[in-house]
């Protein structure tokens, strides 16, 4: 049948019981896959971990700018990376890198929520971020013209001081 229409008999489920086919133009058939396959990759997301790095004497405007930098960067879509680096006689003071570390934790709130919690590797200790799921919220239900005309006297009618 497909050598009377001069066309392809293109085997689109090999894996199916039985197998399926078609009969069109296999050049065709490579296009629209391709096509397909080209849009499917523009519509998704690669995610990108981005690090924000701190420091065990981070100061107070130093510490809003990463954080900020970090909810903007969860805002985005990606991941985030804190990580903070101990030098020195700091190792000795590790209490204080994990405060730091969970009060930035603690400060992005609901814009992300914690992949791992801060854990040591090395000299540096580091948390990672990942965003919040964005939820699709549902449309709003349109009122009915009565309902509104209905409410307009309503809040018409109210005295004015």
């Amino acid at each position: 049948m497909a050598r009377e229409k001069s066309l392809d008999l293109v085997e689109i489920s090999p894996n199916a019981t039985p197998p399926v086919c078609k009969i069109q133009d296999y050049g065709k058939y490579l296009y629209e896959k391709d096509k397909s396959d080209r849009a499917a990759r523009k519509s998704q997301k690669v995610i990108v971990i981005k690090e924000v790095k701190f420091s065990v004497t981070v100061d107070e405007h130093d510490y809003q700018t990463k954080k900020n930098q970090a909810v903007r960067f969860l805002g985005d879509g990606d991941k985030v990376k804190a990580s903070l680096r101990f030098k020195g006689r700091q190792m000795a003071h590790r209490d204080l890198g994990y405060k730091i570390i969970n009060r930035l934790i603690l400060d992005i709130g609901d814009a992300g929520t914690v992949e791992f919690m801060p854990r040591m590797e090395g000299t540096t200790l580091h948390a990672i971020i990942a965003p919040m799921k964005k939820i699709v919220p549902a449309a709003p239900a349109k009122a009915k013209p009565a309902e509104t005309a209905a409410a307009a006297p309503a809040v018409a009618a109210t005295p004015a001081s």
